[in-house]
């Protein structure tokens, strides 16, 4: 029996309405909240929430001396119109050269890594 179950991935930012909308355009669902804190409920899943962070530096990828902390993998049919789409939301390209491999790795506008898999 489990202890309990996952209400929320919370990420900290410097601007959470704004990292809110990101993920909302890309994933669906609906944005709650202003301020410090705002909920992205996803349909299917688990609410995304966004913190308030003053002085947020994001997480470096690769960096092999200092932790990327998580990271979120998106599952994906087409890697190649997903990530025109995600681009296009303003995510910036990590590691998305390979074609052949099944996961590209792009950053948010905040700057936290996330992978486009198509697995």
């Amino acid at each position: 029996m489990a202890i309990a179950e996952l209400g929320a991935v919370v990420l900290d930012c410097p601007e959470p309405r704004a990292l809110a909308d990101f993920y909302a355009r890309m994933l669906g669902g609906s944005v709650e909240g202003e301020g410090d804190w705002v909920d992205l409920k996803v349909p299917g899943g688990p609410a995304l929430a966004f913190q308030a962070a003053p002085g947020f530096v994001p997480p470096q990828w690769p960096a092999p001396d200092q932790s990327q902390q998580f990271h979120l993998d998106l599952t994906v049919e087409d890697l190649d119109a997903a990530e025109e789409g995600v681009l296009a939301l303003g995510a910036k390209p990590l590691d998305a050269g390979d074609h052949s491999r099944t996961f590209r790795v792009y950053a948010d506008p905040a700057g936290h890594p996330f992978c486009l898999c198509a697995c």
